[in-house]
């Protein structure tokens, strides 16, 4: 099947789709299932790329994955762990980053592990020295080779003090994979609290971790023995959720999301009924539309949780471009997240990018000389064109941007947007959208 897509646009988006578990949590969850002694269930699993990925990775290390996809259910038994060739974890992570995931829990069950080079979007640094330095304080001795970096824990692994210099969400994930099975008592301070994180924390606790969440970003986990396996309901997608309210934004739609739910996207509601959006709530889901009028500028900051989440900022950015006067975007989050927007200038869009921050406050890479602040001037038309998708989030902003347009849009790529939104194009189609594809 072709990667190009062919985007006739300017139609509104209207109907209903719906979302399951979060991207950034169903992932880490399957990870989890290794720590345990006995089988794991996972429910709500979408069926995108990263849980091919993780499952096949996990099936290299000898744990049995069956799964229902109609379902949306995961069966993991972790009782066969083994040691996977170094060429098989290479060969199938690809440009995955979560075998850095793994090293906590395999470094407890085989007292070895592996990460082939990293990958991932092309947002920013991201570098993996906050995982390799949390490892090493528990007690792992870490080599880099030409192939990769090798873990071995020559004992068992040990509780620690960490003070991250930043809540990175990676970083937090690690720790809690790892000191959950550590000896002794770990406190991390400064810790990432998304909503997924505690999700995560959720299921430890289910298989038999003792972790405390304070007020002040500290956490606290006291090391146990043994874990058991889980059951557990993935708490829903709610990047996925805020990128299809965008698009009914942005295109002039009314997008029914079933699976949505209001606590987890409380920031970015606020948010959507700033800029002129209407969105009712139910049980079932959450319904975004645009009801007619001319869409607002605003002034908005990326933050950690529980600010606005930085993957919402560029769906909501194409919107934006519709808006009415001048919105600010200081991106807190990520220092190379506005590369996206050239192609939004190249349909049309007046968006300038600065150094400077333009927000309330000063960020961390305001003395960086990173390009992390935007200025979108609206309402302006947006023309079809030939894109190239960038990343997972760029690229379904592209996406919204080339339904948005007017005229017939090839969008190159796509196949990065199935790594986390599960059949985007059955969505689309059931949304009205005008599409083709070799």
């Amino acid at each position: 099947m072709s990667d190009l897509l062919y985007v006739n646009g300017g139609t509104p988006l209207k109907g209903e789709i719906t979302v399951r578990g979060a991207k950034n949590f169903v992932s880490k969850a399957m990870v989890a299932a290794l720590l345990g002694e006995t089988p794991s269930v996972l429910r709500n699993v979408p069926q995108i790329r990263d849980v091919a990925v993780v499952t096949g990775l996990l099936e290299l290390h000898g744990v049995r994955v069956d799964a229902d996809a109609k379902a949306g259910t995961l069966h993991l038994d972790p009782t066969d762990v083994e040691t996977a060739h170094v060429a098989d974890i290479d060969a199938h992570a690809g440009s995955s980053r979560i075998p850095i995931l793994f090293c906590g829990p395999l470094l407890h069950r085989l007292g070895e592990a592996f990460i082939p080079d990293l990958g991932g979007c092309r947002i920013g640094d991201r570098p993996i020295n906050y995982h390799l330095d949390i490892l090493r304080q528990f007690g792992a001795v870490v080599e880099k080779q030409a192939a990769g970096i090798y873990l071995r824990a020559p004992r068992r692994l040990q509780g620690t003090k960490i003070a991250l210099p930043y809540p990175s969400v990676g970083a937090t994930e690690q720790l809690l994979l790892t000191a959950v099975r550590a000896e002794g008592i770990t406190e991390l301070s400064n810790a990432a609290i998304e909503p997924e994180i505690m999700d995560l924390i959720n299921v430890l606790q289910k298989m038999g971790a003792i972790i405390s969440v304070d007020t002040d970003r500290v956490i606290r986990i006291e090391g146990v023995d043994r874990l058991e396996g889980y059951q557990h309901t993935a708490l829903s997608d709610r990047i996925e959720a805020a990128s299809w309210a965008s698009a009914a934004l942005a295109t002039g739609g009314d997008i029914y999301v079933r699976g949505a739910t209001q606590p987890e996207m409380t920031t970015f509601l606020n948010t959507f009924r700033k800029v002129g959006g209407e969105f009712r709530v139910d049980d079932e889901g959450i319904q975004f539309w645009h009801p007619g009028g001319d869409l607002r500028s605003i002034q908005l900051e990326t933050d950690v949780h529980p600010g606005f989440m930085t993957d919402w900022q560029q769906p909501l950015v194409v919107a934006l471009t519709q808006a009415k006067g001048l919105s600010i975007v200081h991106e807190t989050v990520y220092e190379n997240r506005f590369g996206f927007t050239d192609a939004l200038v190249g349909m049309g869009a007046t968006i300038q990018v600065y150094k400077e921050c333009l927000g309330g406050r000063p960020c961390r890479f305001g003395q960086r000389n990173f390009y992390h602040s935007a200025v979108i001037s609206g309402p302006t038309p947006l023309a079809a064109a030939d894109i190239e998708v960038p990343d997972l989030r760029g690229g379904f902003s592209h996406l919204i941007a080339a339904l948005t347009a007017k005229g017939t849009s090839q969008v190159r790529g796509i196949s990065l947007i199935d790594r986390g939104y599960e059949h985007f194009m059955d969505k689309l189609d059931a949304l009205g959208a005008e599409f083709g594809r070799d």
